[in-house]
């Protein structure tokens, strides 16, 4: 396996709200020998609050990341799917349009233009370090598990900047999850959106397309549904149980990161501390199918 060091960016989610997801991220990374080396004094890239308000800081939020990482001269590694979605517009748009790029370095007195690759972990993991050299790291086997691979809307779409293989049916966490033993449902669903970005201006809209996510993963036979977005993590999450949140729709099924299923299924320590964070516990599910957490 060739050597593995990006220039990392954690985002917003998962140093606060998807906490479980940055400290899974980091172990697992560590773990597949994954190098990542924190961008220094990184800023929020912006969603979706300035995508959605001005579209200027919808750039210039992204390109000054882009700048510090470029000084440095690595790829990119991203876990986040929305940071990933905003990092690779902004770096599109600041290579294609030079009158936007030169704004930019007036605004945040850096050179914006990277050109190197911004990479989301799900794609690494899969096509860098590849399934069959993790192999030799597996511990656990995660049968009794039975998810709905949920991919949301920002790895694939718009096609230009989609991290995965393809637009329309990914697989790259279906691989994933099969390698750690979990039976892999399939359902039609696993692109479609859950509406995080109208959680607070159309909540109405929100449930029902959380509702309806819910009901086909268990008309479909899955216990639990699996994702690579604090976005839409969050948005399950909360919207499923009455007792946490008014108005919500009963489902009480748990939503897991793919790097917490996978660092179980390598028997890292510390996922009891990563589940613990849900609102929806994992835990009953994982201890029910005999799964060992530590």
């Amino acid at each position: 396996m060739k050597n593995l060091s990006f220039s990392y960016y954690p985002g917003c989610s998962q140093s606060g709200s998807a906490e479980e997801y940055g400290l899974s991220c980091e172990a697992l990374c560590k773990a597949l020998e994954i190098e990542l080396i924190e961008i220094p004094d990184w800023n929020c890239c912006g969603a979706s609050s300035a995508h959605m308000t001005d579209d200027f800081l919808s750039v210039a939020l992204p390109a000054r990341n882009l700048a510090i990482a470029k000084e440095r001269g690595l790829d990119i590694l991203v876990a986040c799917a929305a940071c990933y979605s905003r990092m690779r517009i902004a770096q599109q748009r600041l290579l294609e349009d030079e009158e936007l790029a030169m704004n930019v370095e007036r605004t945040i007195g850096m050179n914006p233009r990277f050109d190197g690759s911004i990479r989301h972990l799900l794609d690494v993991i899969v096509n860098d370090v590849g399934l069959a050299n993790m192999k030799k790291w597996k511990r656990n086997d995660l049968s009794g598990i039975r998810a709905v691979p949920y991919y949301g809307c920002l790895l694939v779409r718009p096609r230009e900047i989609c991290a995965l293989g393809s637009t329309e049916n990914p697989t790259e966490l279906d691989e994933l999850l099969r390698f750690a033993g979990v039976e892999v449902i399939d359902w039609s669903y696993k692109t479609d959106c859950c509406g995080g970005r109208l959680s607070l201006s159309r909540s109405d809209i929100v449930h029902r397309l959380v509702s309806e996510l819910f009901s086909r993963a268990k008309e479909a036979g899955a216990n639990s549904i699996v994702t690579a977005c604090p976005m839409c993590a969050s948005n399950l999450e909360m919207r499923q149980s009455p007792s946490r949140l008014r108005f919500s729709i009963v489902h009480e099924m748990p939503v897991f990161y793919f790097t917490e299923l996978l660092g179980i299924a390598l028997g890292l320590s510390g996922s009891l501390g990563w589940l613990k964070r849900h609102i929806i516990s994992p835990v009953p599910l994982l201890r029910s199918a005999g799964i060992g957490i530590s």
